[in-house]
C-alpha cells in the first residue's frame, strides 16, 4: 500500500514540483492538502479531489498521515515540523532545513528523539545530470579551484517574507544558495574556512535587511579552493559549478554537464531534458524507503547541520570580516 501524505503549503514550490511528484509516485499518494489561503485550498482541494485544510494543527489531528511535505515560509517550518513530530509523522521538509544553526541543532534532537525520519529536499541529488559530477572529477587530475554561481533576477528583493533575516533566517545564501551549498558540501565536503561579503544595496529605495548578494571564498586544507556568487537581482538566471583540475575542467550546468581540456574543448558531454519533475518523484519514492527502513537517509537533521554551519559562517565572516572555521561552529 502506498504511504498516504499531506502537504503544508501550496505555493509555486508545492504546486510545480512536489504535488505532481506525488501524483507519479510509487510510494506515496496525496490525501491532504494545507495552506493558510482558503481560496487557494478550496481551488486545489477540488482539482485534486483531496481533503483540505487552512490549519496544520487540525490536519495532523484529523489525517492518519505517514509523511508530509512541508513547503512553507522559512520561519513557519518549526512549528509544523515539531506538529509532525508530535503525531509521529515523518516530514519531507523543503530547504532549508532551520532558520538558524541553534534552531538547526534542536529540531535534530527532536526528530531523534521522537523517531522520526526527516529529509530535507534537495532535488539536485536525484538528478543523474548532477550525480555525474564525481565520476568526470576524477578524470581531470588533482582539482584545486571551484567557481561556483547561482544567479536570478528579482525585481524587488524587499518583497514578502523573504526580504525579512527575522522571518526567512537570511537571503539568497539561506534561501537559494542552500542548493548550490549542498553541492559544495555533497562533491567536497565542508571547508575548513570561508570569507563571506554580502550586499543589501540592490535596491537603496527600498528597505531590507535579507541580503540580495552574496560573494563567499572558501578553502580547504587540502589545496582547493574556491568562490561562490549568489544573488537574487543579478540576470540572467544562472547555475553552474566548474571545477579546475591539473588534466582538464568539469563544468556543470542546469540540465547538463561536460568535461572539458584545460583549453576549454569539450570532451565529454551529458544532457538531460525535463528532469526535475521526475527528479521530485524519485526523490519522494527515495523518502519512502527511508521509512521503511530500505535507504539511508542521505540528507536527515543531522548532515544539514554542516549546511547551517556554513550558512552560519558566512553571516558571521560578515560581520567580522574575517575567516570562519564553520566546523568549529558544529
Amino acid at each position: 500500500m502506498k504511504l498516504r501524505a499531506g502537504v503544508v503549503g501550496l505555493g509555486k514550490q508545492a504546486l510545480e514540483d512536489h504535488i505532481p511528484g506525488l501524483q507519479s509516485s510509487d510510494g506515496a499518494e496525496l490525501v491532504a492538502i494545507c495552506d493558510e489561503n482558503p481560496e487557494i485550498v478550496r481551488e486545489h482541494q477540488y482539482q485534486l479531489r483531496v481533503n483540505g485544510y487552512t490549519d496544520f494543527h487540525e490536519m495532523f489531528r484529523s489525517e492518519q498521515l505517514d509523511l508530509v511535505i512541508v513547503t512553507v515560509p522559512h520561519h513557519v517550518g518549526r512549528a509544523v515540523i515539531e506538529t509532525a513530530a508530535e503525531h509521529r509523522v515523518h516530514v519531507l521538509k523543503e530547504k532549508p532545513f532551520a532558520t538558524t544553526l541553534s534552531e538547526a541543532q534542536e529540531l535534530a534532537k527532536l526528530c531523534g528523539e521522537s523517531g522520526i525520519q526527516l529529509m530535507v529536499t534537495l532535488q539536485r541529488r536525484f538528478n543523474p545530470i548532477y550525480t555525474s559530477f564525481t565520476q568526470l572529477a576524477d578524470q581531470i587530475g588533482t582539482p584545486f579551484v571551484v567557481d561556483a554561481q547561482y544567479t536570478l533576477h528579482i525585481a524587488d528583493p524587499s518583497e514578502g517574507w523573504r526580504g525579512m533575516t527575522a522571518k526567512a533566517g537570511g537571503g539568497c545564501i539561506i534561501d537559494m544558495g542552500y542548493h548550490l551549498i549542498d553541492m559544495i558540501l555533497w562533491y567536497f565536503g565542508l571547508p575548513d574556512r570561508i570569507l563571506a561579503d554580502l550586499s543589501v544595496e540592490a535596491r537603496p529605495d527600498r528597505e531590507y535587511d535579507a541580503e540580495d548578494t552574496a560573494l563567499i571564498h572558501f578553502g580547504y586544507d587540502s589545496g582547493l579552493y574556491g568562490s561562490l556568487l549568489l544573488s537574487r537581482f543579478i540576470g540572467p538566471k544562472t547555475e553552474q559549478i566548474r571545477l579546475v583540475g591539473s588534466r582538464g575542467i568539469v563544468h556543470l550546468e542546469r540540465g547538463r554537464i561536460r568535461r572539458l581540456t584545460n583549453g576549454g574543448e569539450a570532451i565529454e558531454s551529458l544532457s538531460r531534458e525535463q528532469s526535475w519533475p521526475s527528479a521530485a518523484t524519485s526523490q519522494i519514492d527515495y523518502f519512502c524507503r527511508v521509512i521503511e527502513g530500505l535507504r539511508p537517509n542521505v540528507s536527515g537533521p543531522k548532515e544539514n547541520l554542516a549546511h547551517m554551519s556554513f550558512i552560519a559562517a558566512c553571516y558571521e565572516s560578515a560581520k567580522t570580516h574575517a575567516y570562519i572555521n564553520p566546523k568549529e561552529m558544529l
